[in-house]
């Protein structure tokens, strides 16, 4: 009897441990990353009050947050919005700070997820300071270098990494159809198939994806890598007269056939997140288009990331904005976007959102299926066991080497438009050796004009005091040479151009700084004094005009006075490669990303309309062979006496061989 029953309690002992060892691994599922990511995301969902859903749910401006707001909302993102940095004059080390505070509130939660910190890096790190800057994506959409725009993505995304962020909202894959957009310049271009090439980029932001992956599921290969963001979910670069946030008028040959395209690609190279565009389609807010957000790129498309809305996009679903903000909610997460930007009013999001599924107006399926979505994400890119940044990477930031990856880009972004008032007279590649240079215009010596818009402040900046970086005008000083005296003057008068005997003169002139709506133009002029340098420069001396700019602008009334013409769209803090070309170090390879009307009644015109009768066709560009180029093509074949010296010199060693002999 007594042995029956330390049997039993033996086994009682065994049961209980079993239970308890059962339920320890039960209650650490979601952190153990051995784990399938489906597996964890499951345990994790069940674990979760709709609270801790909802608040998964909210991206917030980190300038209205604080460690306590993160706790006490369970919220799941934060963002920083076109210049919001951690102070005026921040650090690398100081922004991984801010990061890893809020990051820390978010752990000390009770299921410790970590909020996933997004920033607009759409061309370079572009909020801090002394980030490499690259050309804006009209520049690289005119490299046609794929390999280039993966490594610049490679470079981005380490740069994002070392201050602590894990989420950029780039690329930007808008097939822009009408220069007039603010926008065009984040566009690569106006051609379908070339901007689908560019998501090259999607593979260096995030890394490549493992061989067998499954198609549509997103892949962030680690800690220096980033999850990427396409944007902004569809045909927002078709408004009509290129209008910001304005209607897409499409069918749905041209709406699958022109815009839609690039998604495919992103998707298949395993992009995280898609953002919603502001605009509509055929009338229809894009942020309530759930025929397009689920049943088409959910649905059709089989993407398995998460769907964000752009900066408050679901207030701007009624007209006047958020004038009805119960509708925008219901509209919003019914149409599938799964992660809400709302920088400010996020109290009022999360009320609302709460009280349409106490009300059942919204599923709790619907729900679970966007907090799966945002924690298949956390869970793929390594967040839940790497969610506090350190200071390793703080030296990737503005390094060398990425600023070798820029000059490059700008190197292969300029596109060569004329070169000489006639073809056996080009002025490019320019002599380096003169006796007298000038130096005109105002975007020559001012880095934040160089830089366009999204740079430091969401609108740009001007001057040279904001970040670091290399000037065009202080680019040409330190390639020409020493004997070539440099002249600056921004805008010259007439008694000084015929009075100096200059050899050449190069004009930089284009657009200011500009952002989105701010950006639209029905004009699209150079900014003043540029026409006037123009005409009165290249009136007088020999000229090569530069133009700065994000998108084709009025040029044809002053062709007949400019000499050579090149396009240099928005380079970049790396302006020494707008030098290394103009002066033949190397030469000239940009295609036009986009059509140069002759002027602006044409627009909308793109390649293959019926009334296509550009300036300049998508596509072109002159070439110019750099100095080693030329070193080898004008070597022995065009040169008889040096092959006469040494065949000379051949039969002498001949003979003198067979003499010795």
């Amino acid at each position: 009897m007594i042995r029956m029953m330390s049997m039993s309690l033996l086994w009682m002992v065994v049961v209980l441990w079993w239970l308890v060892v059962a339920t320890m691994a039960d209650d650490f599922l979601y952190k153990d990353q051995n784990q399938p990511v489906a597996a964890r995301v499951k345990d994790l969902l069940g674990r979760m009050t709709m609270e801790e859903k909802i608040g998964q749910m909210v991206q917030i401006e980190q300038l209205a947050a604080t460690p306590d707001i993160m706790r006490h909302y369970f919220i799941g993102s934060l963002l920083s919005g076109g210049g919001s940095v951690p102070n005026p004059h921040a650090t690398v080390v100081d922004w991984v700070d801010m990061v890893n505070k809020f990051q820390n509130a978010s752990l000390s939660t009770r299921l410790g997820i970590p909020m996933i910190y997004g920033i607009d890096a759409v061309h370079g790190h572009n909020n801090v300071i002394n980030a490499t800057i690259f050309p804006h994506n009209i520049g690289l959409g005119a490299t046609r270098d794929t390999d280039l725009v993966k490594r610049i993505g490679a470079a981005t995304a380490s740069e994002v990494r070392a201050t602590g962020i894990p989420y950029a909202f780039a690329p930007c894959i808008a097939v822009c159809r009408d220069p007039r957009w603010g926008r065009c310049y984040e566009s690569y271009g106006e051609d379908t198939k070339l901007v689908e090439s560019m998501t090259e980029i999607i593979l260096g932001l995030q890394g490549d994806i493992p061989e067998g992956s499954r198609l549509g599921v997103p892949y962030v290969a680690g800690k220096d890598k980033v999850a990427a963001c396409a944007k902004h979910f569809v045909a927002d670069g078709g408004t009509t007269h290129g209008i910001d946030e304005n209607n897409t008028v499409v069918n749905e040959h041209d709406l699958l056939s022109i815009h839609m395209p690039p998604y495919y690609d992103s998707i298949i190279k395993g992009v995280s997140t898609v953002m919603v565009s502001y605009s509509s389609l055929n009338g229809l807010r894009m942020h309530a288009n759930g025929d397009l957000i689920t049943g088409y790129l959910k649905g059709q498309l089989d993407f398995k990331g998460f769907v964000i809305s752009d900066w408050e996009g679901i207030d701007r679903i009624t007209s006047p904005p958020h004038s009805n903000y119960t509708y925008s909610v219901l509209a919003s997460i019914s149409a599938g976007i799964d992660l809400v930007m709302a920088p400010n009013n996020y109290v009022e999001f999360i009320n609302e959102l709460t009280s349409l599924v106490k009300n059942k107006f919204i599923s709790m399926d619907r729900i679970d299926d966007a907090v799966t979505r945002i924690l298949r994400v956390k869970f793929t890119m390594g967040l839940f066991e790497n969610p506090l940044a350190d200071y390793s990477m703080v030296n990737e930031v503005g390094s060398q080497a990425h600023r070798e990856i820029a000059r490059e880009a700008v190197r292969k972004s300029l596109v060569l438009l004329k070169n000489g008032k006639t073809v056996d007279d080009p002025m490019l590649p320019l002599p380096k050796m003169s006796s007298k240079v000038l130096v005109a215009g105002s975007h020559a010596d001012n880095l934040g004009y160089q830089c366009g818009g999204w740079t430091i402040g969401w609108q740009g900046f001007s001057g040279n005091e904001n970040t670091t970086g290399t000037t065009i005008l202080n680019g040409i000083k330190s390639v020409v040479d020493p004997i070539t005296e440099i002249t600056y003057m921004e805008n010259p008068n007439t008694e000084f151009l015929k009075s100096n005997n200059f050899s050449y003169a190069i004009v930089v002139v284009g657009e200011h700084p500009y952002t989105e709506v701010f950006g639209d133009s029905s004009n699209l002029t150079i900014a003043d004094p540029g026409p006037s340098i123009i005409t009165n420069v290249c009136g007088n001396v020999k000229c090569v005009v530069v133009i700065i700019s994000g998108r084709p602008v009025v040029i044809e009334p002053y062709m007949s006075v400019i000499d050579a013409l090149v396009a240099a769209w928005l380079p970049g803090t790396e302006g020494q490669g707008v030098a290394d070309v103009l002066f033949g170090d190397h030469g000239f390879t940009g295609k036009l990303s986009r059509t140069w009307f002759k002027n602006v009644d044409q627009l909308p015109m793109n390649i293959g309309d019926p009334h296509y009768d550009p300036l300049f066709p998508f596509g072109f560009g002159l070439t110019t062979k750099s100095m080693t180029e030329r070193s080898i093509s004008g070597g022995i074949a065009t040169r008889p006496f040096v092959l006469a010296i040494l065949v000379s010199v051949f039969i002498s060693l001949s003979l003198s061989r067979r003499h010795i002999a």
